[in-house]
């Protein structure tokens, strides 16, 4: 999962060596939480206007979840 994240934004952003994700621990509902971090520049290309790209990454990486039975979240910072 965390290689989708890193593929997916490595190619949205200007600068792909600032893209980073970091992972969670699953918390008390067994939901893992994946922070993508990127360059301040490149915030607005990853959510997107009106955060349509933010909600599709985070569409994508719900559905390859479901194929692992996992419950996930994606939080970009």
């Amino acid at each position: 999962m965390k290689e989708l994240l890193l593929t997916i934004a490595k190619g949205l952003v200007e600068d792909p060596d600032a893209v980073n994700v970091t992972v969670d621990e699953p918390n008390e509902d067994d939901v893992i939480v994946y922070h993508i971090h990127v360059a301040q520049d490149d915030m607005g290309r990853i959510i997107g206007k009106q955060g349509r790209i933010a909600k599709a990454i985070r569409t994508v990486a719900r559905s390859a979840a479901i194929r692992k039975n996992e419950k996930i979240m994606v939080e970009i910072d």
